[in-house]
């Protein structure tokens, strides 16, 4: 008994100091994505609590009035300042509401010819009367008066500069946009990036914009440059060909210690790596670098030499736990594969054991994996780690012996298994485990709460025969152009252009449209526009040649012109593009991310299918988990609650209440933090595939959630929806 008293004891003195100490001490608020620098969805108000949840409505609805696309979406997490909530819309117009009534003060459209992207949200600065919110849309940064919104004229070219600026030349055609916002430091505007996931990408430099003119201050090379920490971890001058080790996710500041923790993803190509043969500093990494200077203070790879697509999809949570009886600072960083790395906020070392394990060898050409990878030991992994035949789904006899019969043909079994033309099984898949909603800490008491999915993908590759001159080689613009589809296009619409509407796996997500008969829907014009500009979530390829651009059109087009043809009659021409496409370094592409369905769309691996996790930091130990969603269908007949895929994180409060969005089912919900039952939900107008901001208002509470829908083949929506209790 006096154990336990004692550690209570030190639990709520590290909560009153943490409170005191951290970044952002005021929790009654949301001034910063994910309501602190520390990045820990956490509110300490408490006016709605596990007592009066059930009385809670909605108090205000906002709709943007944007056109819609099948897959648009709003990520957005909005940030509130003074009573004025900003936020995006699904066309990445920066909007500020008044907070307690959801009415436009203003909105402020970039006008810019691009194809919107997701945005998860804005950053703020303030030096005296001076206020300003900090977006990104395409390949721009914007610093936007939050008075007003209006540019503001000092800052870069009439309020706005390129997210391009100190990545060097070769980024200058490539795919370089921010999906996460990033952290605002003094002066400086601290973000990464994302980039092309293929061999085309843009490295992904971390960069220190001056919020004042837009100018880079620093750069902190994720590839390193001869001379830098890291640099042999990569062949000679991979800097110079190797891009990503992108920080897509977001990125945690540590005030007090003038620290940004930034977590980085894969190398590109993903899923090749003889090109990038070796460990690959600072791909996969959690990175703790010097605000002011961007120099390196120490790091921790979570994955070495990656083959699998595990970039790390959060900002890590800056945490204080309870470890030998001493309060530490730590690094509390989840990852798709379903883990916790908890590491000491000065040092990076483990608060707890990491096990570096062997793990198959690849089979591809050129490629050598890494010989080991690390494993936390604990906290236990937050999601299942094999899928087999014990897996297999349980729903019905029917999907059963569908799922087995596809799974009896695909490596599968463990972590790490290398990518492969037979085959091979990611579980968890692509998107988690752990994804871009990361997870909220509660301060009170050292728990971390972190919703997973449990979904299986399958994945083949796909040789290209780019690089064998002794191979049949393409004779016609048609002939080359398809090499061009496949190496570039069709991992995402199929290599026989049908979409992922009619993919080998039933029920996909209809991101991605077919492009056969092409020449029915749209001209050749109208093509070039979107290879040129790029459409919804694909990016533009203007930095392919004209050569390259017309031999594709030739393909989708099915142009079958011979060489010879007086069009085509410059051999010069020809031999030029052959050069080009067999100089290109990858010898794989691959059919593309394909979740792995039953015959009727449910998840081909046994229940539950998303989850909602309580993890305690201060012993490594999980202490419940339950479903997070619902196919009523599937409940109608008996079957317990499977939970569904989900995407956007939790927020708790000290109320004793976590509230989440996330599920396909378009549901948010409030959870009893201590217990994880269910205590309240409400049917959204489109899904709430975003993280909710609390926030107060007058002495009363607000939670508002971006409705944006479309994904999971959810229909889109363009609503803010703001709850709390009603008015006495």
């Amino acid at each position: 008994m006096m154990m336990i008293k004692k550690h209570v004891i030190i639990i709520v003195i590290c909560a009153i100091i943490f409170k005191c100490t951290n970044n952002e001490p005021d929790f009654t608020t949301w001034k910063t994505y994910q309501g602190d620098h520390g990045r820990n969805q956490y509110s300490s108000l408490d006016q709605i609590n596990k007592q009066n949840i059930s009385q809670m409505k909605p108090l205000w609805v906002y709709k943007t009035g944007d056109s819609l696309r099948n897959n648009s979406q709003i990520q957005c997490n909005p940030i509130i300042i003074d009573g004025v909530l900003y936020a995006t819309t699904p066309n990445l117009k920066l909007i500020a509401l008044n907070a307690a009534t959801g009415k436009l003060i203003w909105e402020f459209d970039p006008g810019l010819d691009f194809s919107p992207h997701v945005n998860r949200g804005v950053s703020y600065w303030k030096s005296k009367n001076d206020k300003r919110i900090l977006y990104t849309a395409g390949s721009l940064l914007f610093a936007v008066n939050a008075y007003t919104g209006n540019p503001v004229a000092s800052f870069g070219a009439a309020g706005v500069t390129s997210l391009k600026a100190g990545l060097g030349a070769r980024a200058a055609d490539l795919f370089v946009i921010a999906t996460s916002p990033g952290v605002v430091y003094n002066d400086l505007f601290i973000i990464g990036t994302r980039v092309s996931e293929n061999a085309d990408a843009a490295p992904g430099y971390v960069r220190a914009f001056n919020v004042l003119t837009g100018k880079v201050e620093w750069v902190f090379h994720t590839i390193p440059k001869p001379g830098e920490y890291g640099y042999s971890t990569w062949p000679k001058d991979a800097y110079n060909q190797i891009g990503g080790a992108n920080a897509w996710a977001g990125i945690a500041l540590d005030k007090k210690r003038g620290v940004v923790y930034v977590p980085t993803g894969s190398a590109s190509f993903d899923f090749w790596g003889g090109n990038r043969l070796g460990k690959n500093l600072f791909a996969n990494s959690i990175i703790a670098i010097n605000a002011s200077t961007g120099k390196r203070i120490w790091h921790y790879q979570t994955v070495h030499h990656d083959l699998w697509d595990r970039d790390l999809p959060a900002p890590p949570n800056l945490v204080s736990v309870i470890h030998d009886e001493k309060m530490i600072d730590a690094v509390a960083q989840v990852t798709k594969s379903g883990h916790v790395f908890l590491l000491n906020r000065d040092t990076g070392e483990p608060l707890f054991p990491i096990e570096e394990r062997n793990v198959r060898k690849s089979d591809l050409i050129g490629e050598e994996t890494w010989e080991t990878q690390p494993f936390p030991l604990k906290p236990p992994p937050f999601s299942r780690q094999s899928f087999t035949e014990r897996e297999i789904t349980n729903i019905s006899t029917e999907s059963y012996e569908y799922v087995k019969s596809i799974l009896d043909t695909v490596r599968t079994g463990e972590q790490f298994i290398p990518p492969s033309t037979q085959g091979t099984m990611y579980f968890p898949g692509f998107d988690g485990g752990a994804e871009w909603g990361g997870a909220s800490f509660d301060v009170e008491t050292g728990i971390l709460y972190v919703n997973a999915n449990e979904m299986p993908w399958i994945q083949h590759m796909v040789t290209l025969d780019l690089n064998d001159k002794n191979s049949a080689q393409p004779k016609t613009i048609h002939d080359i152009g398809e090499k061009v589809y496949k190496a570039n296009c069709a991992i995402c619409h199929g290599q026989e252009l049908q979409g992922d509407v009619e993919g080998t796996f039933p029920h996909t997500t209809g991101t991605y449209p077919s492009l056969k008969n092409l020449d029915k829907r749209l001209s050749r014009k109208e093509t070039i526009a979107v290879i040129e500009k790029g459409k919804g979530f694909m990016p533009s390829f203007n930095q392919f040649s004209y050569k390259k651009k017309n031999a594709l059109l030739s393909f989708l087009y099915n142009e079958n012109l011979s060489t010879d043809n007086e069009s085509y009659a410059n051999q010069s021409w020809l031999e030029n593009l052959r050069k080009e496409l067999f100089d290109f370094k990858i010898p794989y592409t691959h059919t593309g991310y394909n979740r792995f369905y039953d015959q009727d769309g449910y998840p081909a691996v046994r229940p539950p299918w998303g989850t909602l996790n309580a993890i305690d930091l201060n012993k490594g130990k999980i202490l419940w988990q339950v479903p997070l969603g619902e196919f009523v269908e599937l409940t109608k007949r008996g079957i317990p609650k499977t939970g569904t895929e989900n995407y956007g994180g939790p927020v708790v409060t000290a109320g004793g209440l976590i509230f989440i969005a996330a599920s396909k089912d378009e549901h948010i919900r409030a959870f009893d933090k201590d217990s994880g039952k269910e205590l309240w939900k409400y049917k959204l107008p489109a899904g709430g595939y975003a993280t909710p901001s609390i926030y107060e208002v007058d002495n009363k509470q607000y939670i508002v959630i971006a409705c944006g829908g479309g994904k999971m083949g959810t229909n889109p929506g363009d609503y803010y929806i703001s709850f709390g209790l009603p008015s006495s």
